[in-house]
């Protein structure tokens, strides 16, 4: 019976070692130009990316120009983070007739060029490290 126990525990702790596959990202935006509304976050792969519903999305609430949002048990690979600020909490982003955008936006790696977020300029990796990020609006 002690034997079959220290079988099952080490089985059990073996598993649970290789289950850690995951990582957190932590993103904050310091530059939120007013308290007003919400950020919106949206994490996505090169399939998803300004295509289809993201993989995770994350909100917050604004305090002195800064939030930050974490996506938890992301599995090792290549993303990008796409984040607008949803000033009248409509849950979009806002364009004006001519298609620039109403709100405040950015992007991993800070990529900022004219026309729309380009995945290969937002893209980052998550291996086994907790990757933390900086976005500017």
């Amino acid at each position: 019976m002690k034997n079959l126990f220290l079988t099952f525990a080490l089985v059990l702790t073996s598993l649970l070692g290789f289950s850690q596959d995951t990582a957190t990202i932590t993103v904050t935006i310091d530059n939120v130009t007013s308290d007003k509304g919400l950020v919106m976050m949206s994490l996505h792969n090169k399939d998803t990316f300004m295509k289809a519903k993201a993989i995770m999305n994350g909100k917050s609430e604004i305090k002195d120009g800064k939030i930050t949002i974490t996506f938890e048990n992301v599995e090792a690979g290549e993303y990008a983070i796409i984040a607008f600020h949803d000033e009248n909490e409509n849950s979009k982003m806002d364009f004006r007739e001519n298609g620039m955008p109403l709100e405040s936006y950015g992007m991993s790696n800070n990529s900022m060029s004219f026309g729309p977020p380009n995945y290969d300029d937002a893209k980052f990796t998550v291996a086994d490290d907790n990757v933390e990020l900086n976005i500017r609006f």
